[in-house]
């Protein structure tokens, strides 16, 4: 059995050797990940940069694909069902990851954060959150525990008020939801247009949940870790944000940790192999930077130099 991994999957290399002997691992960097490449895996274990679809995977005999990531967009999931290919994603594996984003992001720009339940109620700032899964509930936790007033969206959850009334009631409005047919630019000029002046938005979703011309145009403030056409960013929209990343919000040990650990659990149930877990001596103290401001550092690294957006990423050390 053989197994083709993105080498920028943490710990799987460790959890193979010892727990899967016998099973090949081969890990490539993702511009190396093609045809040839894949054509004798079993498994193709990826991230957001890797496109799988018929391009890629037609005449190979992968049987699995397992992304170890939140979202899947990058993947081909109708074209693999149609050929028999089982695929999975790793929902919520980052979640806490992205909410202390979200708290940094706050805790910059409504400095500090955990000063606003001192704060007389009518003036405490009402976030808006759309999208309220993983990653959306507890952000939505995390705002309540700092005195922020509170609003969801998640119509297909049947959670909370409508983005009208989101758009019209918040100061902040951050979205987390994946990116489909019905979310592309839910944020656009329009939604824009009836928010409140001066209402922060904040995208560490995907790039194309905000039309980011629209954004750019409309004059909110806005903070922006997932862009269009990563890793090709706009330097205009990235000159505009008050904050920016490399869509490294979910990027914590743990995060890491958690997806790794699902895509090996998805391979042994589909090919009947052992459970295994990852060495407890594979995990190391996480080395990023957390002290207070480490979002406004990341912010001006990026826009010193925006065309190096796919090597910082891959260079982020987890924190």
């Amino acid at each position: 059995m053989k197994i083709v991994a993105d080498i920028g999957i943490p710990f799987l290399k460790e959890a193979v050797r010892t727990g899967w002997p016998e099973v090949e691992l081969q890990q490539f960097s993702p511009d190396e990940i093609d045809r040839l490449a894949v054509r004798d895996a079993d498994v193709l274990v990826v991230r957001t940069r890797t496109r799988v679809d018929s391009d890629l995977l037609d005449g190979s005999r992968v049987r699995l694909v397992c992304t170890a990531t939140i979202g899947y967009d990058h993947i081909d999931t109708e074209w693999c069902e149609a050929y028999g290919i089982a695929w999975t994603a790793c929902p919520g594996c980052n979640a806490q990851a992205v909410c202390d984003y979200i708290e940094e992001v706050l805790n910059d720009i409504y400095r500090p954060i955990s000063e606003c339940p001192k704060a007389p109620n009518d003036q405490r700032p009402t976030i808006g959150i759309v999208g309220v899964g993983h990653v959306g509930s507890l952000v939505a936790r995390m705002a309540e525990r700092c005195g922020l007033h509170v609003l969801l969206n998640d119509p297909p959850r049947g959670i909370g008020v409508s983005l009208d009334e989101i758009a019209q009631n918040c100061d902040i409005i951050t979205f987390h939801v994946p990116l489909t047919d019905d979310t592309h630019y839910l944020c656009n000029a329009d939604f824009l247009r009836r928010c409140k002046p001066g209402a922060l938005i904040i995208n560490a979703a995907r790039g194309g949940v905000v039309d980011e011309e629209a954004l750019l145009r409309s004059g909110h403030p806005y903070v922006l870790d997932t862009w269009e056409g990563e890793p090709h960013i706009s330097a205009e929209v990235l000159a505009g944000a008050r904050l920016a990343s490399m869509h490294i919000a979910g990027y914590s040990q743990q995060g890491k940790r958690n997806a790794t650990q699902m895509c090996l659990t998805a391979i042994a149930e589909r090919f009947s192999l052992p459970e295994i877990a990852i060495p407890a001596a594979a995990m190391t103290d996480a080395q990023g930077d957390t002290s207070p401001g480490w979002l406004r550092r990341i912010t001006e690294r990026l826009k010193a130099a925006p065309d190096q957006f796919e090597p910082l990423r891959r260079t982020y050390p987890l924190r």
